[in-house]
Order: structure tokens, then C-alpha cells, then sequence
């Protein structure tokens, strides 16, 4: 995966190296995880690795602060879900970016090194200019754009990139096009009240609403959210915090619909469960939200991985017939560096605090 960033920079001949066109994402997750656990504890050997990945990362980015190495090694038209234009909403351009986006602002939280912030502003610069009601009027196919725009929001404070993703929220449902309920498109976000589809791309779509709704004091989409979070924990959450019961779309299946043996319960989900429900209790402050995050994290997440470390599960079924065993690597490989980075923001899970109360 860190390849593709040479082969895609010119400082390595060769096409792309690896399965999927979202796998730039592994390498910011990773990134992200680093940064978590140099904010911890020096690491000098750690920080330099980190570095070079980066310096691999700028020299792929595009003149234009465009950054997707399959593209750029493969060119258009090069895979099913790649089209002809570079704002192609299946090809998961703008899911690689979020990723990258939360990583450039955890790197810079923890080392103050700008470089690879500095990608994430040229990159982002550039979908403010390409995407917008007075642009280009689509949505990502799976989120996750929305939580990194947020981010680098919070730290640059150009509101335009908040901005961008309340529209790539507010345009789901909206938009000329057809709407699925597999990336929760067939209805604008506000009026969602169920939980349905890909369990990850929900999850991290409803992080972002919860973001948007803090820093912007939407109310339509507070209320929005606490309804998705009845439906979810009060008839799609299994007793270890799992969610996406179905393994076929990798995601929700009907009201009660929890089956033991065929559970999906993709790590990956779990995470995502935990960030919507600290975002949830940093906005309300209810005890009910940690409840949930900690029934995930101490159970499905944490069934996720190994205790070496090197092992894991992608999805979680609560009863095997045949011995379900961890595996060391998987070719869409979302889920072992979601743990990296997922277990070292436990530490700031620990408090919260308002001005007045901790």
C-alpha cells in the first residue's frame, strides 16, 4: 500500500501493488494510530518511519491537490468503480481523503509537523472548489469525508470546510440521483429514523451529523440522531455492542434481527459505534451513550484483535460451528488498522469536561 503512494509520486516504476482502490486509506489509518501513540510517548524511530510514509504520500498528491493513487497509476476508466471523472462517487476518492484528513490532523496534534496537513489543506481546497450547491451536487459513496472535514475544520478554523460537510450531508437524498439505502442516500439525512444498509458507511455518516450538529447547533439533526440511536440500541445491538447483522450487504438487517451463528458484526461497525456514541455523549452529556460505547469497545471491538496483537477477526459471529479463527491479514484489510488507531484513543475516552463539570 505504501508503494502505490511511490509508483503514484514517480519515485518507484510499477502499477498498482495491492486489491482494492480504497486502499490509501490502511496507510492513513496507520498514521493516525502513530500519531495517537506519539502523543503518548516519544518514539524517535517511530516519528522518522512516519515521516518518510508521509514525504511518499506529498510527492503522490497532484498538482491540483488531487490524491488517489489508483487513478493517478491506473488512469480513467480504470476499474469498474472508476470513471472518467475524478469526482466519481463510487470509486471511494473521497473516503480515502477523510481518512487521510483525520490522520494530517492527529500527525499535527501530536508532532506540530505540517506536512502532511499541508496535503490535507491542498486536498481539500480542492473538493470546497469541485463539490457544492453552486458545484458539483453529489455525495460520497461511503462516508467518512464529513468526520475528516470536520477535523480539519477544528484545527485550520476555515469554515469552509464544515461547510462542505454539512453539504455532502445535506445532499444525500436530495440530489438528481438515484437514492440506495445501502449507502443511506434514499432519503436526506434529517429524515432518517432507521437504521438500514452498509453498517460502517452509517455509523460514520452518523459520527459526522453528531459533529455537524455540536459545532453548528442543528437541531433537525440532534433529533435526527437520537432516533437512529433508539432504533439502534434498542432493537439492532447485539449483547457485545456488534451492529450489521447481515453479512451479505455488511450491514443492518430488521428490528430484532440478531442471529448468533451468522452474525456479522464487523469490527470495523463496532469502532464506528464508538465514535458515534462519544460524539453523542459529548453532546448530551447522557450516561446512556457511554453505556453503549463501552459494551462495544470492551466486547466487539476488542474480539477484534488479537491479545498478540497480530491477529483478527473482520466480522464477529457470536457462535461458530467450524472453529472461526482470527487471521493475520485480510485483502480488504479496513478493519486491522482501524484497530491500531481505534486502541490508542482509548486514553481520551477516559474524561470529558465542560467549563463547569467534569
Amino acid at each position: 500500500r505504501i508503494d502505490n503512494f511511490k509508483v503514484a509520486g514517480g519515485l518507484m516504476e510499477g502499477k498498482f501493488k495491492s486489491e482494492s482502490p480504497f486502499d490509501d486509506s490502511d496507510v492513513s489509518k496507520v498514521i493516525e494510530g502513530a500519531a495517537y501513540a506519539l502523543s503518548a510517548d516519544e518514539d524517535p524511530e517511530l516519528e522518522a518511519y512516519v515521516d518518510s510514509v508521509i514525504s511518499y504520500m506529498k510527492a503522490a498528491q497532484e498538482e491540483d491537490g488531487y490524491l488517489y493513487t489508483y487513478r493517478t497509476i491506473m488512469g480513467n476508466d480504470s476499474h469498474p468503480w472508476i470513471g472518467s471523472k475524478k469526482t466519481h462517487i463510487l470509486s471511494h476518492e473521497l473516503y480515502n481523503l477523510g481518512h487521510m484528513f483525520e490522520a494530517g490532523v492527529a500527525y499535527y496534534q501530536a508532532t506540530h509537523k505540517r506536512e502532511l496537513l499541508d496535503v490535507c489543506i491542498k486536498a481539500a481546497d480542492l473538493l470546497c472548489k469541485d463539490f457544492g450547491w453552486e458545484a458539483l451536487q453529489t455525495f460520497p459513496g461511503h462516508q467518512e469525508v464529513e468526520i475528516g472535514l470536520v477535523k480539519l475544520y477544528r484545527v485550520t478554523g476555515e469554515k469552509k470546510y464544515l461547510d462542505l460537510a454539512k453539504f455532502f450531508l445535506d445532499a444525500r437524498g436530495k440530489c438528481n440521483l438515484p437514492g440506495d439505502a445501502y449507502n443511506q442516500s434514499h432519503k436526506p439525512v434529517i429524515e432518517q429514523d432507521e437504521a438500514v444498509g452498509h453498517s460502517v458507511r452509517a455509523l460514520y455518516m452518523y459520527t459526522a451529523m453528531a459533529d455537524v450538529a455540536a459545532l453548528t447547533g442543528d437541531m433537525s439533526y440532534i433529533e435526527a440522531s437520537k432516533k437512529l440511536w433508539e432504533d439502534i440500541a434498542k432493537t439492532k445491538l447485539y449483547i457485545t455492542g456488534g451492529v450489521g447483522a447481515a453479512g451479505g450487504h455488511e450491514g443492518f438487517g430488521g428490528k430484532y434481527e440478531l442471529p448468533n451463528l451468522t452474525a456479522y458484526c464487523e469490527t470495523c461497525a463496532a469502532i464506528a459505534n464508538v465514535f458515534w456514541n462519544e460524539r453523542l455523549f459529548l453532546l448530551e452529556g447522557d450516561a446512556k451513550y457511554i453505556d453503549v460505547l463501552e459494551r462495544a469497545l470492551y466486547n466487539n471491538v476488542l474480539s477484534g484483535v488479537s491479545v498478540s496483537g497480530d491477529r483478527f477477526f473482520y466480522p464477529n459471529p457470536l457462535e461458530s460451528n467450524y472453529g472461526a479463527n482470527r487471521s493475520a491479514w485480510f485483502g480488504c484489510a479496513c478493519c486491522p488498522p482501524n484497530i491500531s488507531r481505534m486502541i490508542l484513543q482509548v486514553p481520551g475516552y477516559m474524561y470529558a469536561y465542560s467549563k463547569n463539570r467534569l
